[in-house]
């Protein structure tokens, strides 16, 4: 609110504010990871020894950053930094405002096709602002996404980051990947190894355009399940290693981008590294919390990529495993929940051994698990998010976990019961 009545009494407030950050200011956009990265990218400039302004809470629309600008500027050193967060398709309008000196371009996969469009659109919007943008800001793209190797303009200044860990990949795409076509030519993408949907080690059969060699490359993944990860990335600094409390695959790009980003920025790789991996999850993305004896873990899960990668982190970890699943339909989280049927449930399921269902679309989430092959008896439909958490609770013994995969809206709802039991703290409070 305070963003939106300052660029009401003042439409070039956030050029203006932005313009007094010496240190200058960097843009992190994706579909997924933006909250996660942006936190990890503070801290490693923290570290370094400079003054951080960003959008903690995770409002990344335009008024979302006036609103963080104008909170710094009292007390704003000469050297702060601007780090912010940006919405997919907000991002051209935020940086012509905020002519920031790096963006840092993570990933797109479909999500909110309602509000976004297919990925194209927003591919499209963003090869259009970085054609306008000048001067052109120091760009950090992962090149594993074929559609964001695409967009940098011939001559701009790129770090590149990725993978170059075969064992943490598969030799094909699953079946809800997006951009699997070559921007050049439209033929069929080939992959030596796919890491997460569409964004792996890419090549084009037809007209032979290929990946970029990352210049920052994970070459270890240390994927330790649900518990985090300790993953190797190579720099032109020399290898860092790094003590995730971060889990899945998807979290080690995120701090792979934020490194990258961090070098960019002048912070010294062995900083970096080590500001990266003291910080701690974010609210509602892998955060923690411990309830009457049991743990509970919230896993964000709002799109296909998303929700497929926190699967897969939970294979890893052996035993049964006690879910809430939260799915709700409104503006924030996408109207079409259809997406749901193209996440692999399917290898998770013969391990549940109970799953509560709730939000406003509880029973379609139900009829999927249903036809997932979900036993009835080990099934509870409650679409009251503080009802289906209780039991959900009281279904996991003493000293277990409960897994909660819920949309973004749904994460609030569930995330305000837990603070109000005393477990959680506001997510506005965020460092």
């Amino acid at each position: 609110m305070p963003g939106k009545v300052l660029l009401r009494l003042d439409p070039g407030a956030v050029r203006d504010l932005a313009s007094n950050l010496a240190g200058g200011s960097i843009l992190i956009s994706a579909t997924n990871g933006k909250t996660t990265t942006t936190r990890l990218v503070s801290g490693a400039i923290r570290a370094a020894g400079q003054e951080v302004v960003t959008n903690a809470a995770g409002a990344n629309l335009l008024s979302g950053v006036a609103a963080a600008l104008a909170e710094a500027a009292p007390r704003t050193g000469s050297a702060a930094c601007g780090v912010f967060e940006v919405d997919e398709a907000a991002l051209p309008a935020v940086a012509e405002a905020v002519q920031p000196s790096a963006l840092l371009l993570m990933n797109l996969f479909r999500d909110q096709l309602d509000r976004h469009g297919e990925l194209e659109s927003i591919a499209e919007r963003w090869s259009r602002m970085l054609a306008v943008l000048d001067p052109l800001p120091h760009l950090v793209v992962c090149g594993d996404d074929p559609l964001l190797a695409a967009l940098p303009p011939a001559g701009a200044p790129v770090t590149w980051f990725g993978i170059d860990d075969p064992s943490a990949g598969s030799a094909s795409l699953s079946h809800a990947s997006d951009s699997t076509t070559c921007r050049a030519c439209g033929t069929p993408l080939q992959y030596a190894h796919a890491w997460i949907g569409h964004i792996g080690d890419w090549r084009c059969p037809s007209c032979g355009l290929a990946r970029p060699r990352p210049d920052i490359s994970v070459v270890d993944a240390g994927l330790d399940g649900a518990r985090g990860s300790r993953p190797l990335i190579r720099t032109p600094e020399g290898d860092v290693r790094l003590a995730l409390a971060l889990p899945g695959l998807h979290n080690v790009l995120n701090a792979a981008g934020a490194l990258a980003a961090a070098m960019a920025l002048g912070v010294p790789a062995a900083t970096a590294a080590t500001a990266i991996s003291a910080v701690p999850a974010a609210f509602g993305r892998a955060e923690a919390m411990s309830v009457d004896g049991r743990r509970v873990v919230m896993l964000l899960a709002k799109n296909p990529a998303g929700a497929n990668e926190n699967l897969r982190t939970l294979m890893l970890d052996e035993g049964e495993h006690d879910l809430l699943v939260a799915l709700n339909d409104r503006i924030a989280d996408g109207r079409d929940v259809s997406w749901v049927w193209d996440v692999d449930w399917e290898p998770l399921l013969p391990r549940v051994r109970r799953l509560t269902a709730t939000g406003e679309r509880a029973h379609d989430l139900a009829l999927r698990f249903r036809y997932g092959g979900l036993p009835e008896d080990r099934l509870l439909v409650q679409p009251d998010p503080a009802a289906a958490l209780e039991a959900a609770l009281a279904a996991v013994p003493p000293g277990g976990t409960l897994e909660v995969l819920p949309t973004y809206t749904a994460m609030h709802e569930i995330r305000a019961e837990l603070v109000a039991r005393g477990v959680a703290g506001e997510f506005w409070n965020a460092p």
